[in-house]
C-alpha cells in the first residue's frame, strides 16, 4: 500500500464547516490532506481564506498538507508573495495548477506548448524557492489535437521542468491506459489522484464517480506501475462531487490502504 494516503479537500467542499470534516478524515486513517484555493475557486470556503487558522485545525487533528492546488495559473505570475506565504504556513512541498477554463483553451499544439512554457517559467521560480511545481490533468488533455498530438504531450514539451500530478481517474474516463502514461512520463509524476469512475456511471449523478475499488480502475496494476516507474510520493484520493463524502472517504481509504 502507499505509505500515507491523502484526501483532496475539494471532495468535501460542500460539507463545511471544516473541523468535523477533518475529524472524520483522521478517524478514517488519513494522515494528509491536499488543499485547494485561488481566485478561480471563489473567495469564500477554500482552505486558504485564513491559512494560519486552518493550519491550527490540521495540527489539532494530526494532519499535514504536503500538496495543494492553486489556480488560475496567473496567480503564480502576479501574486507569488501570497503563494509563498501559503507554502510556508502549511509546510507544502508541491504546488499543482489544476485547470484551464474552457473559454481560454485553444485547440492547437502551439497553444498548449506555449502554456507549458508559462508553467516552466513558474517551475523555475518555485524550485528556486524550494518547492515543486506541476500540472494536474483532467480529461481534456487526452483529446487529440488536429495534428494528432495530445495537449498533455505539448504541455510537457513546452515545460521540461514541470512535475505531474496524474489524475488517473480522468485519464481512464478519457479512455486512456494509465499504465502507458505512467511508463511514458514516470519521471515527472510526483503525485497521483486516485479517482474512480463507475462502470455504468451517469455524469449527472455524482459526476459518474464512485468509491475506489468499485469502478473501472485496475488499481493493483496501476499502483505497481507507479512503484516501478515513477517518482510518486503522494497518493491523494478525490471524488469531484460525492453525495456522501463520509462513506466515500472511508470506503475508498479502506480499499486503497490494502493495495
Amino acid at each position: 500500500m502507499p505509505k500515507r494516503l491523502s484526501f483532496q479537500l475539494y471532495s468535501a467542499r460542500n460539507f463545511q464547516p471544516w473541523e468535523p470534516v477533518l475529524e472524520h478524515l483522521a478517524a478514517c486513517g488519513y494522515k494528509e490532506v491536499e488543499g485547494f484555493g485561488g481566485a478561480a475557486y471563489g473567495a469564500k470556503g477554500t482552505v486558504f481564506d485564513n491559512p494560519a487558522k486552518f493550519r491550527k485545525l490540521l495540527d489539532k487533528h494530526g494532519l499535514s498538507m504536503p500538496t495543494t492546488h492553486l489556480m488560475p495559473l496567473g496567480l503564480f505570475e502576479t501574486d507569488m508573495k501570497r503563494v509563498l506565504e501559503i507554502g510556508k504556513t502549511f509546510g507544502i512541498k508541491y504546488f499543482y495548477c489544476p485547470f484551464v477554463m474552457p473559454d481560454e483553451r485553444k485547440n492547437t499544439a502551439a497553444y498548449w506548448k506555449g502554456f507549458g512554457k508559462r508553467m516552466g517559467a513558474i517551475a523555475t521560480t518555485m524550485r528556486e524557492e524550494g518547492y515543486g511545481f506541476g500540472w494536474h490533468n483532467h480529461d481534456f488533455e487526452f483529446k487529440k489535437l488536429p495534428d494528432g498530438s495530445f495537449p498533455i504531450d505539448r504541455i510537457f514539451e513546452g515545460g521540461p521542468l514541470i512535475d505531474w500530478e496524474f489524475d488517473i481517474g480522468w485519464a481512464i474516463h478519457a479512455k486512456q491506459n494509465p499504465v502507458k502514461w505512467i511508463k511514458k512520463y514516470g519521471e515527472r509524476i510526483t503525485a497521483v489522484h486516485i479517482k474512480e469512475f463507475a462502470i455504468d456511471g451517469d455524469m449527472k449523478v455524482e459526476l459518474g464517480q464512485t468509491i475506489v475499488g468499485k469502478g473501472k480502475g485496475k488499481w493493483p496494476e496501476i499502483i505497481k506501475a507507479l512503484r516501478d516507474n515513477s517518482r510518486c510520493s503522494q497518493f491523494i484520493l478525490e471524488h469531484d462531487n460525492p453525495a456522501d463524502y463520509k462513506n466515500w472517504a472511508k470506503g475508498s481509504f479502506n480499499y486503497v490502504s490494502k493495495l
